[in-house]
């Protein structure tokens, strides 16, 4: 971003400008055109500001054609929905089927990350709730691997690498759909 000193004359010019009700964009094209420099609407903007002027409201021209957006009728007693804002569904949610967790067969230590050694298993507990605690599993991991034998059974799955790496990506981008 180039840092551009205004001269006094090109200030006076925009102050003029400004006055004459013309826009900061047609206020730096004509600065531009009688000084030839290369000031954007936004730098006209700025500098009006820095100078404490005041943009008035744009003036419709009486030639000018107006566009009027229609509003569509609203029923009686309803009210207006504040823009931003999603409106709640009139149908109720679809019913979800509850997740089932995998589980092994293994007692966690709950240790946490500070409290583990280097070959111990990383395999996470915990963190659902607000302000709860996460802790790992502890238990030796497997050479190659951050989590204990139960634990990389459980995030691997069946099948071999290579089926590990697509097929799930595919199944859930399928089921998503």
């Amino acid at each position: 971003m180039e840092s551009y000193s205004w001269a006094p004359a090109h200030c006076e010019a925009l102050r003029e400008s400004v006055t004459k009700g013309m826009s900061f964009a047609e206020a730096a094209l004509a600065i531009n055109k009688e000084f030839g420099t290369d000031y954007t609407r936004s730098a006209a903007i700025g500098r009006a500001r820095r100078m404490g002027l005041l943009a008035r409201p744009k003036q419709r021209h009486a030639g000018s054609r107006q566009l009027v957006k229609a509003k569509a009728p609203r029923p009686p007693g309803a009210r207006e929905q504040p823009e931003g804002k999603l409106r709640p569904s009139t149908s109720p949610p679809e019913r979800v089927d509850p997740v089932k967790f995998r589980c092994v067969g293994i007692t966690p230590r709950l240790a946490a990350l500070v409290d583990l050694e280097a070959g111990d298993c990383r395999y996470p507990y915990g963190g659902d709730k607000e302000g709860e605690a996460i802790t790992f599993c502890g238990h030796p991991r497997l050479p190659g691997s951050s989590y204990c034998r139960p634990h990389y059974h459980l995030t691997r799955g069946d099948g071999t690498p290579s089926e590990r790496a697509v097929a799930p990506v595919v199944l859930r981008l399928v089921a998503a759909a």
